[in-house]
This record gives C-alpha cells, structure tokens and sequence, in this order.
C-alpha cells in the first residue's frame, strides 16, 4: 500500500510539474544543485547566490549526485521525495504494534499519516530534502522507546544532514526525553541538535557565504536578532520582546490547522512526545514570514509525524480495540478540506495553453546557455551551470549582454516578477538585435547571435 501511495503521489508531483505549476524556488535550486554534483561541479546555485551547504547545511543532498551521473532529471526528486513520505507510513506503523495495539487495526496508523494534509501538499510543493528526513524521525521515536542509542543516534544524524531546520526537532526530541525523565537521552539530543545548528550559523556559513552571512532564511527573524546567538540571548533576556513580535491573531487558526486532523485521538499520554514539537512552532511563530504558519509549504512537516505518534499514543491509552472510524472520518474530512487536490481542476491548469511552446523552447536553448527566465520556467531548464529569475531591474541595467538566451512571457509572469519587467527585458534584446521569437501563449526567446 505505502509503495501505492508513492507511486501515486509521485504521478501528482510529475503531473503539476508537467502542467508548468513548479517553481525555481525550491524546485529550480535543488535540480541545478543535482545536476552540478552528478557533472562533479561545485554545488552552487545560480539561483539562489549560495553554496548548497551555505543554505541549509542538507549534506544528506549529496546521495541524489549518483543517479544525477546516470540520468538527469528532476523526477529523482519527486521520486524520492514522494516515496520517503509514503513510506514514513512503516516506522508509524512500528510505533503502532510496538505499544502492543492490534496488528488486525495497524493501518490505523498508516492512514492517520497518509491523511495528514500537510503531508499531501508537502509533497506536491516542489521539493525539499527533509522530507527524506521523515521516516528516521518517526525511526528516531521507535528506536528511543526500544531503548536503542546506536540506532537513534544515527536517526538523529540523518535528520540534522537533512534540514538545518530539523535540528529543532532533534532539541524538540531531547525535551519530550527529559519530560519522561530520561536525562541523558534528553541532553544528548539538545547538545547534538544546539551544537549542530550552531556549528552552521557561526562557521559553515559565513565561510561558505563570505561576509560572515547566514542562510537566507536567518532574514526572517532580524526582528530579533543578527546571527542564531544574538537571537537566542534576545530570546531569554528580553523575553517581553518575543510577546510583542508573535502574530496573535493568526495563532488560533494556526493551532487549529496543525492539530484538527489527529486532537481527537489525543490523550494525557499523547502529551511527552507533542512536547517535542515546540522549538520549531516557536520559531514558525516567530517567523517574519506567515509561510511558516500554513499547511501548504513543508516547514510544518515534522509536526505531522510528532502529531501521528501523539495520536497513537492516546488510542494506546484507550487500549483501542475496534476501528476508530468515526474519527478517522474526521481526518479525513480534514484532508478534503485542507490538502489541495482540487488545484487539479482549477490552479493548476493555467498555463496548459503554454506547454507546448515551452518544449518547443527547450529544443531551442542550448545546455551551454546562461538563461535568464521566470520562476515556472526555471525548473524545466535548471540542468545547466548557470540560471537566474528575472526579478530586478538591475539584471536588465547590467546589459542583457550577461546571458545568452532570455525565455519570458510578460502575460504571466509568475512568481516574483513583473509584466513591466519582462517586456524591457525583451525589447532591450530586440534592440540588440538578438534572435527573438514568440509563440501564441506570449512565450518569447531571445537569443544572443554566435560570433564566429
């Protein structure tokens, strides 16, 4: 069933990928950083300005380099991506029969997971590389309760290679350790998870970066602080700061949204292991960006599987004995309401008339070729060393000189561009007098002309 579901979510992936829906960010980044390790090129992307470690420290990435070598393509990543979250579904299920429930009712506990709408919408956002990290979390819990150190440290090295974020989530484990009174387990996965993220902000990325500059991610929170420790010392000596910066009135709906699909399988037992899921609801709360605080990007992810593992503890509590239909019926309810199958139907296919012309344009745009486009064009040409999204107006005032070909369309300009933007972009290239053409959907390409 999980390897069904894979391959279906999969399909999803590919299908919204086909239909022009992707974007450079995050999908473009993670498909050019593929490409450059298989061609054993340093992993930068062009996209993002950044070395690929000087991002989220995601060393785990490097793996996806191997079939890279063999055969380019971004489906490695929807593949993996979509098959590591159905799979999360056999450690959950571990956790089920280890409390010592019913293995006739373990699919209880893969289908609280596979109806998780966070999960869903996880994986048809682009894609990201802590979703690897999913089933050593849910590994993480089992192998702690199975009094498994070895297993479990390496679990928790998994999860950090993963996501620089996951490092909340190995300090969010070492609390629930210390809740249940578990004092060595619980200081070793703070001290691991603190020590990790920390090591990153102070020395990886500012040797990485230059100029002594963190991830990009750190300019969500420069309400509170420059660096992770000028955050953290803000943090406990001026904690009054941290009440007047949190959005109060998106946290009900927030709460809800994270906690409606599993609350009613909640118990008093449920309670050690949501302990762990504080540190990185803290830090989405505290974030600048209100992405952080919705169920359609994937940095809510984790929570997910620590909500599933709550859920299963408290039908432990109750000694279920009998399908819990009534709430699943619930659950699933939620992910009618809440995961986006719908987009199929609607968003999605808005840019169904462009598909052709766009694979037209890739028979046209060299692999040796600078392009300049826009953000759900990127990932269908990310396999090159050299890639940018129009998004300034400087990237037209350094002379379009700077690239070699230009596919844009100023009727749809997605994501972080402008109409406006992308017709001076285009008539500056005509007054070069480069090789333009524009196809029916409003696709234009422009290309610089060979000098011999």
């Amino acid at each position: 069933m999980a390897l069904c579901v894979g391959l279906l979510w999969w399909g999803a992936a590919a299908l919204r990928h086909h239909w022009l829906q992707s974007n450079g960010f995050d999908l473009g980044i993670y498909d050019q950083v593929a490409w450059q390790i298989g061609q054993g090129l340093e992993a930068r992307s062009s996209l993002l300005g950044l070395h690929h470690m000087g991002n989220h420290g995601a060393w785990v990435f490097y793996l996806i380099g191997l079939p890279y070598r063999w055969l380019p393509s971004v489906q490695w990543l929807f593949a993996s991506q979509a098959l590591a979250l159905a799979f999360t579904a056999l450690p959950i299920t571990a956790l089920w029969r280890q409390l010592g429930l019913p293995d006739r009712l373990s699919l209880t506990a893969a289908l609280l997971w596979w109806l998780q709408p966070q999960v869903f919408n996880t994986n048809l956002f682009d894609f990201h590389p802590e979703t690897w990290a999913m089933p050593a979390l849910a590994g993480a819990i089992w192998c702690s309760r199975a009094r498994r150190p070895l297993l479990w440290l390496t679990c928790l090295i998994f999860l950090l290679g993963c996501r620089d974020g996951l490092s909340l989530v190995v300090m969010g484990l070492g609390l629930s350790e210390l809740a249940q009174k578990r004092w060595r387990w619980g200081a070793s996965a703070l001290v691991l998870g603190f020590g990790w993220l920390l090591w990153l902000s102070q020395w990886l990325y500012p040797t990485l970066n230059g100029n002594g500059a963190g991830p990009a991610a750190l300019e969500r929170f420069n309400h509170l602080g420059t660096s992770v420790p000028e955050i953290l010392l803000n943090s406990i000596t001026q904690p009054w700061s941290l009440i007047h910066t949190l959005p109060w009135a998106e946290i009900p709906t927030f709460l809800l949204l994270l906690a409606a699909p599993t609350v009613l399988f909640w118990r008093k037992r449920s309670i050690p292991i949501l302990l762990a899921a504080l540190p990185l609801l803290a830090v989405n709360l505290l974030s600048a960006d209100p992405a952080q605080r919705n169920l359609v990007h994937h940095y809510n992810l984790p929570m997910a599987v620590i909500a599933v593992t709550a859920a299963i503890d408290g039908l432990s509590s109750t000694k279920c004995q009998r399908w819990p239909w009534r709430r699943l019926i619930v659950t699933a309810a939620c992910w009618a309401l809440l995961a986006k199958p719908g987009y199929f139907l609607s968003i999605y296919t808005s840019r169904l008339d462009q598909i052709a012309d766009v694979q037209r344009a890739e028979q046209l745009v060299q692999a040796e070729d600078r392009l300049l486009t826009s953000s759900h064009y990127a990932p269908h040409f990310s396999d090159r060393a050299w890639i940018e999204l129009l998004r300034r107006r400087s990237q037209i005032d350094a002379g379009v000189q700077t690239w070699d070909a230009i596919l844009l369309n100023p009727s749809d300009p997605g994501w972080s561009s402008r109409s406006t933007l992308q017709d001076d972009a285009l008539k500056q290239a005509q007054q070069d007098q480069w090789m333009c053409k524009t196809w029916k959907s409003g696709l234009s390409l422009c290309r610089k002309p060979r000098t011999n």
